[in-house]
């Protein structure tokens, strides 16, 4: 069973930054490829960052150089460093992981995720 735990959003002005974090088993985080969407109800989801089982990373056009995507095995544990927010990146984030390499371009074929941590930015 994998269980992914979200934490880390909140509200912010555009410019700032929030760091999500997802906790998971050490099976899933040595294991698995895991990364990060974001869903608007009613919408697809939009993948934002991949960290694939061999430490690369892989970013959306949209948030590249402005987030960052790490993992901290110890504590098996997922972050998402988020600088530079705009209020289009405000959305409800969902950590996601999968034992195959699914890249950004296609979250909706992640099987796992989490419940997700709502992000809000303001102008």
């Amino acid at each position: 069973q994998v269980q992914l735990m979200e934490s880390g959003g909140g509200s912010v002005q555009a410019g700032g930054s929030l760091n999500l974090s997802c906790v998971t088993s050490k099976r899933v985080v040595n294991d698995y490829y895991m990364g990060w969407f974001r869903q608007t109800p009613g919408k697809e989801r939009e993948g934002v960052a991949l960290f694939d089982i061999y430490g690369n990373h892989e970013y959306a056009d949209s948030v590249k150089g402005r987030f960052t995507i790490s993992k901290d095995n110890a504590k098996n544990t997922l972050y998402l460093q988020m600088n530079s927010l705009k209020p289009e990146d405000s959305n409800m984030y969902y950590c996601a992981a999968d034992r195959g390499r699914i890249g950004v371009q296609f979250p909706r074929l992640w099987n796992y995720r989490g419940h997700g941590t709502q992000v809000t930015v303001s102008s």
